[in-house]
């Protein structure tokens, strides 16, 4: 099936362009109805009397889409989530729970504009992309921690492995003190006896 494009779509083409797709492919889904028409004389005729217009709106929407874009590029947000000792959380980050925290700090982002390359399974600060536009995008930063302290941390640059490794090695370092002072003790109460 032939398909006239109303604006510019990802991997398939720009606004204006007929492309070819087959009815029962993933196309159709991420090019919605919104955004395509089939490519006949009669839709043909139609976008060529829409097409300023259509031109229009997408310049506007353009415009909207990179002034967002400007407050949200760069922004941190914190996702709380229970994880085990060594960082691995149970479940993952969804799009949706991306979408949530960026709404909860007041931006608008719906999680259809959320864009992760990868799932999100551990701790620390990971990059995700938000489509704000077909042209135009954002990066933003999910901070993933066990709660607020820990987010607090990993901002500051600490990753929460290395402070429990530190954490760790203090208490090695504290037990083997102990041991020692016990080992001294003992070495005492022989000398006492002699």
């Amino acid at each position: 099936m032939d398909v006239i494009l109303l604006q510019r779509v990802a991997k398939l083409g720009q606004m204006g362009e007929i492309v070819k797709v087959k009815d029962a492919t993933p196309v159709t889904s991420f090019c919605p109805r919104a955004r395509r028409l089939r490519a006949n004389e009669a839709n043909k005729a139609r976008f060529e009397d829409q097409k300023a217009q259509l031109e229009t709106q997408n310049l506007e929407s353009k415009k909207e889409a990179e002034a967002m874009a400007g407050k949200l590029d760069g922004q941190q947000f914190v996702v709380i989530r229970s994880a085990s000792d060594g960082g691995a959380l149970y479940g993952s980050v969804t799009t949706r729970d991306i979408a949530e925290s960026a709404t909860a700090e007041g931006f608008t982002v719906d999680r259809k504009q959320v864009v992760l390359r990868g799932p999100i399974k551990d701790l620390g600060i990971h990059d995700v992309s938000v489509v704000l536009h077909p042209e135009v995008e954002a990066t933003i930063e999910i901070n993933v921690a066990r709660s607020n302290e820990e987010a607090e941390l990993q901002a500051s640059g600490k990753s929460i492995q290395d402070l429990a490794a530190e954490e760790e090695a203090a208490a090695e370092f504290e037990i083997q003190g102990l041991f020692d002072d016990i080992g001294g003790a003992a070495n005492d109460e022989d000398g006492d006896d002699n």
